[in-house]
């Protein structure tokens, strides 16, 4: 999720998307497969199979079996109407091709009427390790696999009605929180041990490893008001991991209606992206090794 909405398109954006066009009330395109060359199969081939082997023991079972279900393609960029196939009939999500980042205002109407937008594009070969921005394979790799999972598929649902409200309310910074620290970088326990749900990790090779292995990083447990007092780091690892207990906690804390938790949080103090809070419940406090001198968002 894009947290502010006056974003500027990248210039990997602006020259994938050449001599394409969109659909300007939602953004939407039909997936150009006709654009994927041989050398963009080949980077998708590089990106899953080494994630796909790191992620064993890594990641939470049900992003392990939503890849299975799925049958997402290892050897080259899918074809989005054939997952949307099997991704409708599991839980009525489907997915759809979009040029990059998005208006905030366009991403939440897509995802409360279950819709995920995908970048269609793939970055290339030199960007294996690090994209700033997402492109298909942090969006569907990353994403789409849980979406088959029932229960994380309606908290994703209640979140995209929740940005609706929140960005009539001048919330979204708030709400923007939550979405990094849970969808793109959260952590769930398990009876196995801790293991990753967060797209932004589950697509990298390095913070897949960072984030379990790191004595740097904190690791705290889940609080909806904690995470929407937090800041987040947008160009360095996270220097702190919030832990959920199960995707119905999640599903749950998105239940209520958030207008009065807003006012609460406004009156505390906003905290900083590796603060431990007196109240945390702290799996581990980091050892802060390696962390960048830079600002949080």
């Amino acid at each position: 999720m894009n947290d502010r909405t006056d974003f500027v398109v990248p210039d990997i954006t602006t020259r994938k998307n050449a001599g394409l066009s969109h659909d300007p009330r939602d953004f939407t395109l039909p997936q150009p497969l006709d654009r994927y060359t041989a050398e963009d199969h080949a980077t998708w081939a590089a990106l899953y199979r080494r994630q796909s082997e790191l992620l064993p023991g890594r990641a939470c079972r049900e992003f392990m079996d939503g890849l299975d279900k799925l049958g997402v393609d290892a050897d080259r960029v899918p074809d989005f109407e054939r997952l949307n196939q099997r991704l409708g009939a599991a839980t009525g999500w489907r997915i759809v091709a979009v040029p990059g980042l998005i208006p905030d205002d366009v991403f939440f109407e897509h995802l409360a009427n279950r819709r995920f937008p995908v970048t269609w594009w793939l970055r290339e070969p030199h960007q294996l390790d690090y994209l700033q921005e997402p492109d298909v394979f942090h969006d569907l790799f990353g994403h789409v696999p849980l979406l088959i999972d029932p229960v994380f598929a309606d908290y994703l649902q209640a979140y995209g009605k929740g940005g609706m409200k929140a960005k009539d309310l001048g919330y979204l910074t708030q709400l923007a929180r939550l979405y990094w620290y849970t969808v793109e970088f959260g952590l769930i326990r398990t009876a196995e041990g801790m293991r990753i749900y967060g797209a932004g990790i589950l697509s990298s090779k390095s913070e897949s490893v960072y984030c379990l292995d790191s004595a740097s990083p904190n690791r705290v447990g889940f609080g909806l008001q904690r995470l929407m007092r937090t800041r987040y780091r947008i160009d360095t690892f996270q220097k702190t991991y919030f832990v959920i207990d199960s995707f119905q906690q999640l599903f749950d804390a998105t239940a209520p209606d958030f207008t009065p938790i807003y006012h609460q949080v406004d009156a505390m103090p906003t905290l900083g992206a590796g603060e431990v809070a007196a109240e945390d419940l702290v799996y581990q406090t980091g050892n802060r090794e390696g962390w960048a001198d830079t600002e949080d968002v």
